[in-house]
């Protein structure tokens, strides 16, 4: 069954919510509830506190939220206008209800944001091992472009438990 949930625009005193979902979702034991785990892949944390806080003091960032009935956040997604094009980040849903169409909704979020900018792509990265999830993202209208990126080295973004390396996915939007 669905959860009964609203999304709209996070602000700074969503951001130790923010941190905590995000952790929950990508990193350590509680992440594994969920099929977007990356903690086999990954130790440390996704995201902190502070590195939140400097992405939305970016005027060409957001964050958008998907709110349960309890006012409780159980999805987000992090939005960056780069040139003509939309970067979307961290789209996270609480492991225990995934799979329940929140994940869909904010990516719709974030395509009629991108197309309310006047922005006709969406652009993303994936881990390229990360398969389940890049199939997900291509059944949306995703494709793989053939580009890789490195994956970063600096320890506060998760410290790798094997060579990894990111694939860029663009989405081109109808406006």
């Amino acid at each position: 069954m669905l959860p009964t949930f609203h999304i709209s625009k996070a602000t700074t005193a969503d951001i130790d919510a923010l941190v905590t979902l995000v952790n929950s979702a990508y990193r350590g034991e509680s992440s594994k509830q969920g099929w977007t785990t990356e903690a086999d892949l990954l130790d440390g944390s996704r995201t902190d506190a502070a590195t939140l806080l400097l992405e939305m003091q970016n005027p060409n960032q957001q964050f958008l939220k998907a709110v349960d009935s309890f006012n409780t956040i159980i999805g987000c997604v992090s939005l960056v206008k780069k040139d003509t094009r939309l970067y979307l980040g961290m789209l996270t849903v609480q492991p225990t209800i995934q799979a329940k169409g929140i994940g869909k909704a904010l990516l719709d979020a974030a395509e009629t944001t991108a197309i309310a900018l006047g922005l006709n792509t969406i652009e993303m990265t994936v881990i390229s091992v990360r398969t389940n999830l890049i199939d997900w993202y291509i059944r949306k209208g995703y494709q793989l472009s053939g580009e890789t990126l490195p994956f970063p080295t600096d320890p506060k973004f998760g410290i790798q438990k094997q060579a990894l390396m990111f694939c860029v996915l663009r989405k081109k939007l109808h406006n």
